[in-house]
């Protein structure tokens, strides 16, 4: 019976028992709650887990700062509840959908397009009703990594889309921009804590379904609405989505001149001043070092540290629990080390990397490039039964992001589709980009993040 006269709290047991449904009868017919060796927990605050945890880094991890607290703004990726309606391959496809819904019945559309009963947050005169009501936008959705596709964005929910999230979503529309992907406690120890966009964002479009929660999305600027009437205060130019008062910390350990609007957002701060000191010998700069610290470089530097293997291991029962903790740098040179290793690993994800040119994979066996089973033997992902790519290491094939294997994923979503020339060279650019992905980490760990 449950009274409040209990003297103390209770004490807390945990068993942990692995092995085939057999083995378990077994142990459990041949042990008792008196035989079994049990671990005594002692539960903290604030979660209070009922599991044996290892938190003995608790100290170092607590001093870093949140991903969610030094970037302002943040959501999840959007949603739209027929993803094979509103997002497709091709650039016709799309098109073809938005006529029919802006001209046809909406009985026509349902036998034609998805039979499916209307849901609560997506329904056919929703999205009628959106698409013949405002104005949109035919543009990139990154599904699943390295996987771009194309749909028409109006940014209202409950329209074509259910959830758009256009609160963060419009500073990726058709603007310079990047977007830091991570979510709130992820357990695939295999990935890397964290993934980029430079447009929309599907909220499966790096954690797989069946994962606790969805990934938010983090603009590294904010543009301002210029069509609404702007307040005193207000900016028309694009802000860093930062917290001013722990990047003018990270700036004050390292001895750097912080500067929240550069010309080229993309551009590292140590690199403009290193050449600009070059050719212009008289040029000033500020007084302690030859370097400024760059929105761009506190988002690379994330990006490392969330890469490290070692990072990863260390905090992994953290990184179970909440939005990830990047330590402060400790001095510049490491910092500038792992902004340029986080830089390289970001734009090799975007396949913006030169090296992913560098094709280490062939495509030899001529056909209809018909994808159909795809499986991989002897360093040869096959497409079907006779074309392939060939050298593809299985480094590149088992690699995961997020909880997706891209080169495993981005073949099979492709199905009884054609590959084209470009889908190849795509497929390609992928490989590269993952090995070298796998090589980059192996060097973060040697700069060493604490």
């Amino acid at each position: 019976m449950k009274t409040d006269k209990t003297p103390k709290t209770a004490k807390v047991f945990h068993f942990d028992l692995y092995g085939k449904r057999e083995d378990k009868y077994d142990f459990l017919n041949n042990n008792s709650l008196q035989s079994i060796q049990w671990n005594q927990l002692a539960p903290n605050a604030p979660n209070f887990f009922l599991v044996k945890k290892d938190f003995d880094e608790s100290g170092m991890y607590e001093k870093g700062f949140a991903v969610n607290k030094i970037f302002k703004e943040f959501a999840s990726g959007l949603t739209t509840e027929r993803d094979g309606i509103t997002i497709q391959f091709d650039i016709k496809d799309i098109e073809t959908i938005i006529s029919d819904f802006g001209s046809l019945d909406i009985e026509f559309l349902r036998n034609k397009y998805d039979k499916k009963p209307d849901g609560r947050d997506w329904k056919y005169n929703y999205a009628q009703n959106d698409i013949i009501s405002n104005k949109g936008k035919y543009i990139d959705i990154s599904y699943r990594p390295f996987d771009i596709r194309k749909t028409y964005y109006t940014g209202k929910s409950k329209g074509f889309m259910a959830y758009p999230r256009n609160e963060v979503m419009k500073h990726l529309i058709s603007k310079e921009n990047l977007g830091l992907i991570t979510k709130r406690g992820f357990d695939n120890e295999k990935s890397a804590y964290c993934f980029i966009t430079n447009c929309l964002f599907d909220r499966r479009g790096w954690s797989s379904p069946g994962m606790q929660g969805a990934e938010n999305v983090f603009p590294l600027y904010l543009y301002p609405d210029l069509k609404t009437q702007q307040s005193i205060d207000q900016t028309t130019e694009r802000t860093p989505n930062l917290n001013k008062e722990i990047v003018q910390k990270i700036a004050v350990t390292l001895g750097l001149e912080y500067d929240q609007n550069p010309t080229d957002i993309y551009r590292s701060g140590k690199d403009i001043l290193l050449n600009l000191t070059k050719d212009k010998p008289g040029a000033s700069v500020p007084k302690k070092n030859h370097s400024l610290l760059l929105p761009i470089d506190i988002l690379d530097y994330i990006y490392a540290v969330l890469h490290s293997p070692a990072y990863r291991e260390k905090y992994k029962e953290f990184l179970k629990i909440d939005f990830p903790r990047v330590p402060y740098p400790k001095d510049q040179s490491t910092f500038w080390k792992l902004v340029k290793l986080g830089g390289e690993i970001r734009k090799l994800h975007l396949l913006e990397s030169s090296l992913v040119e560098d094709y280490i994979t062939e495509y030899p066996i001529d056909g209809d490039n018909i994808v159909g089973k795809v499986k991989y033997q002897d360093g040869k992902v096959f497409i079907n039964d006779s074309q392939y790519f060939d050298n593809v290491p299985q480094v590149a094939w088992e690699f995961y992001i997020g909880g997706y294997q891209p080169a495993q994923k981005w073949l099979k979503d492709r199905k009884g589709r054609k590959l084209e020339f470009d889908d190849i060279f795509h497929y390609q650019k992928m490989i590269v980009a993952l090995v070298e992905t796998e090589r980059l980490m192996r060097e973060i760990d040697v700069v060493g993040v604490e």
